[in-house]
């Protein structure tokens, strides 16, 4: 079974992060990160209350084995060290904050700390920046990640699989992503098919 590190930081688009952990949860051992931001965010678009007892609300509602939960300021956790093997790293939504913590090496938290060490170990790392429209200093940082080897993965969505709602633009975004981590899924139509 995989082993991916999923964290969720405090940008709209909760339901991207909430939706990719269900689909994780399906094939994948998932360590999950949730800043302490992403709760009210998570709340107010999802309907899903995770503050408090986060554990225990995760298991609640997802009900899997496979979900190891840490929150953000958790600097003891596995995920913080590089002898700790996974299969990669995925920050979906990717607050702009966060993506300059890791593209600047300031890992001040367990999100960022997890992604400097996913880099330095040579795994693969996406993000999924939630900002529109880029500043210079989002594009700069984007780029030097870029060149790092991080795939930089906007929720941007595409029409040609004619969306009928809001779940199945969610489902195209979850589904591309999914892809570059080489993950099965039948979440959207692909081109000619």
């Amino acid at each position: 079974m995989r082993n991916i590190i999923l964290a969720i930081t405090g940008a709209t688009g909760a339901i991207l992060g909430i939706t990719l952990l269900k689909e994780l949860l399906k094939t994948t051992a998932v360590h999950l990160v949730i800043s302490s931001g992403s709760f009210p965010i998570i709340a107010d678009e999802t309907g899903l209350d995770l503050s408090g007892d986060t554990r225990a609300k995760l298991a609640e509602h997802f009900g899997n084995a496979n979900l190891i939960y840490y929150a953000d300021k958790e600097m003891e956790a596995p995920i913080a060290s590089g002898s700790f093997k996974t299969d990669g790293m995925l920050i979906v939504p990717c607050t702009m904050k966060t993506l300059a913590g890791i593209a600047n090496g300031y890992a001040n938290n367990l999100i960022e700390r997890a992604a400097d060490v996913t880099i330095k170990e040579g795994r693969h790392l996406l993000l999924s920046p939630r900002e529109m429209p880029f500043s210079a200093i989002h594009l700069e940082n984007m780029l030097k990640l870029s060149r790092l080897g991080v795939t930089i993965a906007p929720p941007v969505t595409a029409f040609y699989h004619h969306p009928e709602n809001l779940n199945d633009l969610t489902n195209f975004i979850i589904g591309k992503i999914l892809d570059r981590f080489g993950i099965d899924n039948d979440l959207y139509r692909r081109w000619g098919s």
